[in-house]
């Protein structure tokens, strides 16, 4: 199995930052160390070319964000202030997934260890996320002709608002999100399928409303390939998050999700999403575990 690198692609950000850039160098050091991957298996993506961005953005948007020249307004929506590195990053891990997909074809699974920017739009990017990596990497594979229909599975606990609202005239993409219904965003898309959780849902509760609606998802995308966006924010010490699940849990969603694509002979691509967990070392239990099962499923697939 592939797992695709951009840490070294760093993105400062000024001390105190909600965002823990730090994770990815964290989440490749503890994948690296499990010995399940030779150095092989690990692939730095090359930058996402702006031909293909414009496959899903706004010319005017991708410019500006080139450029640098996005209002504080548009960097305080994003939540990073504009940088030639935050260029370079955003291109490397759209970049990652696109990777990712094509890996996932040949070989069953691969693992993008950044990814999951479903809060971005056509026009505008918001919610740390500037590129919306999993609609870019769709349309990339489908003009190329090795993907026809694709969908979009999103565990992160926020809704995936920015992919909703690309997708929505686009019927070769499915999406689903399952997500805390009173956080991020206050103002919801409408994705194909969205299940909405009460503050404080737990593990027996999150999967009972996962399994039939994944089956349910998978029935009605008849896709070529799955983008699991896993999200580590569901668990209960995340500091966005608001949903009480525990890494248990959380492994077991995993595993729920390979288990339901193998069984329509579905490969997968896997994004990190979101993961703020009060202590940084839980948001890297739940990651690596995430790549973990990944591989695990990959070895049974054996392709």
């Amino acid at each position: 199995m592939k797992v695709i690198v951009t840490d070294r692609f760093g993105l400062p950000l000024p001390t105190g930052h909600r965002f823990p850039a730090e994770k990815y160098a964290l989440i490749r050091q503890r994948v690296e160390a499990t010995g399940l991957f030779r150095s092989e298996d690990f692939l730095e993506p090359e930058a996402v070319g702006e031909a293909d961005l414009l496959r899903v953005h706004d010319p005017n948007y991708v410019q500006r964000i080139f450029t640098g020249q996005l209002t504080r307004q548009e960097q305080n929506r994003i939540g990073f202030p504009w940088s030639p590195q935050l260029v370079e990053r955003t291109r490397r891990t759209t970049g990652g997934t696109i990777l990712a997909c094509r890996s996932a074809l040949r070989e069953g699974v691969a693992v993008n260890l950044a990814g999951g920017t479903h809060h971005a739009f056509r026009d505008r990017g918001e919610g740390f996320c500037v590129f919306n990596d999993s609609v870019i990497s769709s349309r990339v594979l489908q003009a190329e002709g090795l993907i026809h229909r694709v969908v979009v599975i999103d565990c992160d606990v926020h809704q995936g608002n920015g992919t909703a609202a690309l997708t929505r005239d686009d019927p070769t993409i499915f999406t689903f999100s399952i997500h805390a219904a009173n956080n991020y965003p206050q103002e919801k898309e409408q994705s194909d399928l969205d299940i909405e959780l009460p503050d404080g849902t737990g593990d027996e509760e999150y999967l009972r409303a996962l399994e039939p609606a994944l089956w349910d998802a998978l029935y009605r995308a008849r896709a070529d390939l799955a983008i699991y966006v896993a999200g580590a924010d569901p668990f209960a010490d995340d500091r966005l998050g608001r949903l009480r699940l525990t890494k248990d849990g959380l492994a077991r969603r995993d595993e729920m999700v390979f288990a339901a694509c193998s069984e329509r002979h579905l490969s997968v691509a896997v994004t990190m999403a979101g993961g703020y967990g009060r202590d940084i070392q839980d948001t890297i239990d739940i990651h690596a575990c995430t790549v973990s099962i990944a591989e695990s499923w990959s070895r049974r697939w054996g392709r």
